[in-house]
């Protein structure tokens, strides 16, 4: 299964733009930032005094003192049941996909186990059309959280934008399971537009779902303060926000993967010995637990309001500093591009206040951050070649099991070992971060870093 990414979530429990106030967030006007709150200096660090723990750690505690995590608090593991459910229905239902696509009917159900080549398989559209088809799903699914991160941060806050993404993909979970039943088999075609239809929709949901509940889970780590505290034993440690954001990382992304790892599998022995409706049926009802977890634990979960997206002035500080750089010739154009003055023209400083747009209200130091963001992009140039090859596992690795001798298991059993791998793995990630607290630090301020160095 394509791993989840989401390290950069960690970041966000300690982002300083949602833990600092208005005045120190790159905002333009001098006197703003003239009439701030006194600063505390802690090396090359400075945080407003109002924003100090009375407990704040000296220089020689951060140095010497060990880190722990804060207590997770119970809407933690809520959160994280529910990416457990998404994560067993998406993973559960797309992994017997290409079997459905690929293989044709063997029996009314599509179980392959007890027939001649025991293989299971509906609409016997061929590898080709399978590989397609699967491929466009990962893109759809890697391509909605752009727009549905955006319209959380903008419009609806996190917690709406994932009730309705749930919504959604129940409505594609239902006309999945539909067009695996028996009936609907019987007519190739019928079942055929049914199963895309679903796999659209479930799709877009599934996408809208998966940028916005890992930021969900850092809200819920409602101290974002470093501090000093005596525990039981008398020992004084640190309570660290950043160590505590990588506890719940782990616990996060263990049920992630058990819910994987169980619907990857499960689904599968479902698909060969009863059918596909049953691996299609389970994961729908394993996914219903999600509405009900969120709409009951509303109370209990920290939701932040939407505070804007930084993905609309990003770009059009982009689009502002190629105006007159295109050129005819694409060799005026890359040295226009590239002549060093590309960022210097974006910043504020160097704009004639009649002249700046009403959409500038940022400094020269936030067009600063946004370059290094786009530069750090062009690692993403490698990410393509990389997915090319690890999709396999998803599609033709798939297709190939089928060809081979197996004596009663699935196909996509060669698919569960990266889910497996991951699950095995947590708790030597446990002890990492066990010794990463325990570990004494430098005086630098981890807390307080950007989510870029997560």
């Amino acid at each position: 299964m394509p791993v989840d990414i989401d390290d950069i979530a960690i970041g966000v429990a300690t982002d300083p733009s949602r833990a600092y106030p208005p005045d120190m967030k790159h905002e333009l006007g001098a006197e703003v930032h003239a009439v701030g709150a006194p600063l505390h200096t802690l090396g090359a660090k400075t945080l407003p005094t109002e924003y100090v723990d009375e407990d704040f750690p000296t220089e020689d505690e951060l140095a010497t003192l060990r880190r722990v995590s804060d207590k997770i608090p119970f809407r933690t593991y809520l959160i994280a049941f529910v990416e457990l459910c998404e994560r067993f229905s998406y993973y559960g239902t797309s992994v017997v996909y290409v079997d459905f696509i690929q293989q044709p009917l063997p029996s009314p159900t599509g179980a392959g186990h007890g027939t001649t080549l025991d293989q299971s398989g509906a609409l016997g559209m061929g590898q080709q059309a399978s590989t397609g088809l699967t491929t466009f799903n990962t893109f759809w699914i890697y391509i909605i959280p752009l727009f549905a991160a955006y319209i959380a941060d903008t419009y609806w806050g996190r917690y709406k934008t994932i009730c309705v993404a749930i919504g959604i993909a129940i409505v594609g979970h239902v006309i999945l399971v539909a067009s695996a039943a028996p009936g609907v088999l019987e007519n190739i075609q019928g079942a055929k537009a049914a199963f895309i239809l679903g796999m659209i929709i479930m799709g877009f949901g599934t996408g809208a779902f998966k940028p916005n509940i890992s930021p969900l889970v850092a809200e819920q780590i409602v101290n974002k303060n470093i501090h000093v505290k005596t525990i039981k034993s008398g020992e004084r440690v640190i309570v660290d926000p950043a160590v505590t954001a990588s506890r719940v990382y782990n616990w996060f992304y263990l049920f992630i993967n058990i819910g994987a790892l169980v619907g990857q599998v499960g689904m599968s022995y479902a698909e060969l010995y009863v059918g596909f409706w049953l691996a299609y049926l389970l994961p729908t009802i394993m996914f219903l637990f999600c509405p009900i977890v969120m709409v009951l634990g509303r109370k209990r979960y920290n939701l932040s309001p939407p505070q804007g997206s930084v993905l609309g002035p990003a770009f059009k500080i982009l689009t502002y500093g190629q105006k007159g750089r295109w050129s005819l010739n694409p060799v005026t154009t890359y040295r226009n591009m590239n002549d060093g003055t590309f960022w210097e023209k974006c910043k504020p400083s160097n704009i004639p206040a009649a002249e700046r747009p009403s959409w500038m209200t940022f400094d020269d130091a936030w067009v600063d951050e946004v370059k290094r963001g786009f530069k750090a992009c062009n690692v993403f140039l490698f990410l393509p070649m990389y997915w090319l090859c690890y999709n396999q596992l998803n599609n033709n690795l798939i297709s190939q099991a089928a060809v081979m001798t197996r004596n009663g298991l699935p196909t996509e059993v060669v698919s569960n070992w990266t889910p497996s791998l991951c699950s095995s793995s947590f708790p030597s990630a446990i002890c990492s971060s066990t010794q990463l607290s325990a570990r004494p630090v430098s005086a630098s301020h981890p807390s307080r870093r950007s989510s870029g160095d997560s």
